[in-house]
């Protein structure tokens, strides 16, 4: 049996009861390290990172959905970037670049600062740990499956429900035994990543080689006309292949997650001197290190895939993370196009989810069925302003939800099934 530690309040700050993770609204006591001095003591800049990386992560799915065969098809090699050889082809390269596996690696990073928020939280309480949080965690899970069979293959959320067990209960161990873990974990991925693309250069073979891929003309025509109920039962049927990112990845999210709460104690966050500072190291590193590895991952070609993806990818994504604290430093006045990626961050959750949802519906069969519609003609435009209109409905959605609730929808089914 799994003994629960009793945590008691040791001043590190935090945020309230509720708040945490991907779900929850963020607010924090005033004083508390990461608060940037917004009204209310409000992290601010921890929802707006928030919203960008959820709509960031549609910047690459968008080219899921709208691929030959849709998220089954990606495995057959549909999808797949087509390099500089026209102006178009350049425009969704550099689009897809900005993104991939970037601000997956930033929405990764903030769930590890949510789960520091929610261990101080009940420190604060003098709550045992993980307590609670393990109900919150396997409702995720049970979230992340139900989005994965009736949603959208490449879910998220349940590889981050499995993760977050683990890594709370390190939360309880010593810095120095988490720092171990987060960099075994980080050496480990990196030994996979580079066994798996030494062994994809040597072959000649590649994730996602081409933008056409040979794809089974049946999975092309399951999601172009089949049924909702074919198209849950492929997915179940191609479970185990469509879950292999998050297992190849766990190094990775918990060396992410691990990451976030050390930046998150350490005051990155802030809107003092120190936070300043630390989001400027980050953005110089970041973006100094990770540009040039993709740039290299580019050159590498298909082959290079996994090593864009995987680990160029988390540095850039640090370097965001630097890049968007300097811009609110600098700039301070909060316009409308931040009060959007603030109230997407708010309710996070139900935003990702919903973003997938209005791409089925445009993308597929059962809706709109504008993937094999327009096809290739023109495309990337189209694709792209599907991401723009997208954005669009969920910022302002968003913001018009919480002008009357408190937490946007999922996250108010969350809250009510776990209330005690």
């Amino acid at each position: 049996m799994q003994r629960a530690f009793i945590i008691r309040h040791d001043d590190r700050g935090g945020n309230g009861p509720d708040d945490g993770d991907m779900t929850e609204t963020v607010s924090t006591p005033a004083g508390a390290p990461g608060t940037p001095g917004a009204p209310g003591g409000r992290l601010a800049l921890l929802d707006l990172l928030r919203g960008t990386a959820v709509l960031g992560t549609l910047m690459t799915n968008v080219w899921v959905f709208t691929a030959p065969g849709a998220e089954v098809g990606i495995l057959h090699g549909a999808g797949g970037m087509p390099g500089f050889t026209s102006p178009s082809d350049g425009a969704e390269t550099l689009f897809r670049l900005v993104a991939d596996g970037k601000f997956l690696s930033m929405l990764t990073l903030l769930f590890g600062v949510g789960l520091a928020i929610q261990f101080d939280s009940a420190a604060r309480r003098g709550l045992p740990w993980p307590g609670t949080y393990r109900g919150r965690a396997l409702f995720l899970l049970a979230e992340g499956t139900v989005h994965f069979v009736l949603v959208f293959a490449w879910d998220v959320l349940m590889g981050y429900a499995v993760t977050a067990l683990l890594v709370a209960r390190l939360l309880t161990r010593s810095e120095r035994a988490r720092r171990r873990v987060m960099w075994w974990a980080g050496g480990l991925h990196l030994l996979l990543m580079g066994g798996l693309t030494a062994a994809l250069l040597a072959s000649g073979d590649a994730y996602g080689a081409g933008a056409g891929g040979d794809v089974p003309r049946r999975v092309v025509d399951l999601y172009a006309h089949g049924g909702y109920p074919d198209q849950i039962a492929f997915r179940l049927e191609n479970a185990v292949a469509l879950r292999l990112e998050p297992v190849l990845s766990f190094g990775l999210l918990v060396f992410l997650f691990l990451l976030g709460v050390r930046l998150y104690r350490a005051g990155a966050f802030g809107a003092g001197t120190a936070g300043r500072r630390m989001r400027a190291r980050m953005l110089g590193w970041g973006l100094g290190l990770g540009v040039p590895l993709t740039a290299l991952s580019v050159l590498a070609g298909p082959g290079g895939f996994l090593l864009g993806r995987y680990c160029a990818a988390p540095l850039v994504a640090v370097g965001y993370i630097g890049l968007i604290g300097a811009a609110v430093d600098r700039f301070h006045r909060e316009g409308w196009f931040a009060q959007g990626l603030t109230s997407v961050g708010r309710t996070a959750l139900s935003a990702y989810v919903l973003q997938n949802v209005l791409c089925v519906l445009v993308s597929y069969g059962i809706g709109l069925g504008l993937a094999e519609r327009l096809g290739e003609s023109g495309r990337p435009w189209w694709v792209m302003a599907l991401w723009a209109a997208v954005c669009a409905v969920l910022m302002a959605g968003s913001a018009l939800w919480l002008r009357r609730f408190a937490r946007g929808p999922l996250e108010s089914v969350q809250h009510r099934v776990l209330r005690r």
